[in-house]
């Protein structure tokens, strides 16, 4: 169970846990305090609620009393009537403060109590036998129903209950059975309860409006609107997962860790892609954890947590929403680095091929006009220094028999010439 000090709060549940301290600080006076949470499925209505049982400070009963009767105000059928040295004499203790449960299916008689027929031997006193319910035991403490709105719709027997419960302060309940003389206890109890008013049947003030009007204070809860709030969420679940788990492979999984950098790729993904709840982000970080043990590895990464995203969305989001989520994960699974490195690559590539284009078109071209020249009818020369004829063959001039003019002086080496005659624009002689 999670810690109540440890848990992640935020602006969606701020509020909560101002309403939980005062109903806790009302219920310390014996003023029963209820309060609903509506909200969407998976916001920590439940957890908060259920942490908060560790705020409850211990009560002083009559011994062995189920009914958690007060010393100074005993208030059960069995010790009611019993002066103080009686009382004295069968002893107080100190326990903790009752907090209960109502579940969905519950019925009246496991709610309320019933009278044990087997076990009752004297029909004049048949309180003897009282078998006492969720209620009667949870008195001077706390009652958690989760999903009210469903047990108000599927159980109006036991809402009618509640509302005699939460009429008053304190209220009341009765166990009957036919024949038997009914039983009415007085019970100061507070009510917590938490409803999902976007499931069916509907928020609580719709299935049974005067149920609602009994609750003191109604809490919208909210997601949680920024990164950090979600980072913070998931490493409490982290904790509260490695402390759940038995034996070795909670030692396996105590050794595998998730980078501060990881779980804020998973508040993105909880913020950016609007998921209903944490409870898939949690998910995709167990999982991904649980990926990385199997590997033999301790880190879980990026690449780990997109093997598992359609296992731990599919059933809480769209398809197309896993695609993007799998698509945002894959461009992370590289560094940038690498994605540069890959950019650069495919930019040389281009740059190659475009090289390779360009020198095939200038072959295409050489090969043109070394073929048009095949063609051409050979040129003819003379000693004389005649053009070719069109009609004679062509001739190769002998390099012997011909005259060689030589420059008007001998070439100057470039390393010796002056920086100025080093580019010319027009022709001279160079001295």
């Amino acid at each position: 169970m999670s810690r109540y000090f440890e848990l992640s709060r935020h602006s969606g549940n701020q509020e909560l846990f101002r309403v939980v301290e005062m109903s806790v600080a009302a219920l310390l006076a014996d003023h029963p305090f209820h309060i609903l949470a509506e909200g969407l499925h998976g916001t920590g209505k439940t957890t908060i609620f259920r942490a908060a049982r560790e705020l409850l400070p211990p009560i002083k009963r009559i011994k062995n009393c189920l009914y958690n009767c007060d010393p100074a105000r005993p208030h059960c059928p069995l010790h009611r009537d019993l002066p103080p040295p009686v009382i004295a004499e069968i002893g107080i203790e100190e326990v903790p403060r009752p907090f209960l449960e109502i579940s969905q299916a519950a019925k009246v008689g496991s709610v309320v109590g019933s009278i044990d027929l087997a076990r009752l031997t004297d029909p004049v006193k048949p309180l003897a036998a009282l078998l006492p319910g969720t209620i009667p035991r949870a008195h001077r403490g706390i009652i958690f129903i989760d999903g009210i709105n469903r047990l108000a719709d599927t159980a109006p027997e036991v809402a009618e209950v509640l509302l005699d419960v939460m009429g008053t302060r304190p209220g009341q309940i009765q166990m009957e059975e036919p024949g038997l003389p009914a039983v009415t206890l007085p019970v100061a109890v507070g009510i917590w309860a938490a409803s999902n008013p976007d499931e069916e049947p509907g928020p609580l003030s719709r299935v049974r409006k005067q149920l609602s009007d009994r609750f003191d204070l109604t809490v919208a809860m909210g997601r949680p609107d920024n990164y950090q709030a979600v980072v913070d969420i998931l490493a409490g679940s982290a904790q509260a997962a490695m402390a759940a788990l038995p034996g070795q492979l909670a030692g396996n999984l105590a050794n595998s860790t998730v980078s501060p950098e990881l779980r804020q790729v998973l508040a993105k993904i909880y913020i950016d892609f609007r998921l209903d709840s944490p409870r898939g982000a949690q998910a995709m970080e167990t999982a991904a954890r649980l990926t990385a043990l199997l590997s033999g590895r301790s880190n879980a990464t990026v690449a780990d947590l997109a093997q598992v995203v359609s296992l731990a969305l599919a059933h809480r989001v769209s398809g197309d929403t896993i695609t993007a989520i799998t698509a945002y994960l894959t461009g992370l699974s590289y560094p940038q680095s690498q994605r540069q490195g890959q950019q650069d690559r495919k930019l040389e590539d281009r740059m190659l091929s475009r090289w390779v284009m360009l020198w095939a078109a200038v072959k295409r071209q050489l090969a043109a006009v070394m073929r048009a020249r095949c063609h051409r009818p050979a040129a003819e020369t003379s000693e004389g220094g005649k053009g070719a004829g069109a009609g004679g063959p062509a001739r190769i001039v002998d390099p012997l028999a011909t005259t060689i003019i030589a420059p008007p002086k001998p070439a100057i080496p470039i390393a010796n010439l002056p920086d100025d005659q080093l580019v010319t624009r027009d022709t001279h002689a160079h001295g």
